[in-house]
């Protein structure tokens, strides 16, 4: 027995040098030279023993031996998410609070996928991920960042409002995305021009409609104001489909609650 365990753990140091912070069945299986069932047939009996732990299928994280008894093993859960979602990005209130859009804390962390998610709300790690699905078409607008040997995707400043603006409920709500972009305005580097590009590159009139309504009511800002309004679509859409939007403002085509309509008197 004496002879197993340094044999083992020599086999897990393998695996460990040829990944990074998420371990794969299939890496674990090319490091080792086995076959893919054999390698998750290891990968499980190292989870028994408490040296791994399964934080998705066919994803394990090393646990250090100071952790074995904690329910988080990793201390920063961005590094989870290129092994969860494949091609994706870190965006939406996640990405605004990274970028100081918003000191709002949110606790959930949110991702847009390019394959389809199954589950919108994942857990791993005590960690909950937020996932949406976003068209190979519309990745655009994202940075990598290092989280130490892991590189994940997140939408620079001006992509993460195009996404809030496109789904409000990405941003905490109509609301804090307005704060958001009264934010992105006070930048030094905010460069409203990249706004318009990428709104136009998404291709969704509703958020020519919001971002117009919003330079109007809440920034007094004629010039976006108007770089929008020569850009709007026919039809009506709701400033947030989260919220009560019984007032028209036909300058913009959007239903807005009370409160907002009144901004614009």
């Amino acid at each position: 027995m004496s002879e197993i365990l340094p044999a083992n753990r020599a086999r897990l140091a393998v695996v460990l040098r040829a990944t990074n912070d998420v371990v794969s069945i299939e890496t674990a299986a090319q490091a080792l030279d086995l076959d893919r069932n054999a390698a998750a047939k290891l990968m499980s009996r190292w989870a028994g023993q408490g040296w791994m732990r399964r934080i998705g299928q066919g994803l394990y994280v090393p646990v250090p031996i100071d952790l074995a008894t904690s329910d988080q093993i990793v201390s920063d859960p961005w590094v989870l998410v290129p092994s969860l979602f494949g091609e994706s990005y870190i965006g939406g209130w996640t990405a605004a609070h990274h970028w100081d859009l918003t000191e709002q804390l949110f606790n959930e962390t949110m991702i847009f996928a390019i394959r389809r998610i199954d589950e919108q709300r994942v857990t791993a790690q005590g960690v909950t991920f937020l996932a949406h699905h976003i068209a190979p078409k519309r990745f655009f607008g994202v940075k990598p960042v290092w989280r130490g040997t892991t590189r994940v995707n997140l939408s620079d400043p001006a992509r993460t409002l195009i996404d809030m603006l496109a789904l409000p409920q990405t941003g905490g709500g109509i609301d804090h995305v307005a704060d958001c972009l009264s934010a992105f305005r006070k930048l030094r580097n905010a460069d409203l021009e990249l706004l318009i590009a990428y709104a136009e590159k998404f291709g969704n009139g509703a958020i020519f409609k919001r971002l117009g309504f919003l330079a109007e009511a809440q920034l007094q800002d004629e010039k976006l104001a108007a770089a929008c309004r020569t850009r709007l679509t026919k039809g009506y859409t709701k400033l947030d489909p989260g919220l009560d939007c019984s007032h028209l403002v036909t300058a913009w085509n959007l239903w807005v609650p009370a409160r907002w309509k009144e901004r614009l008197a």
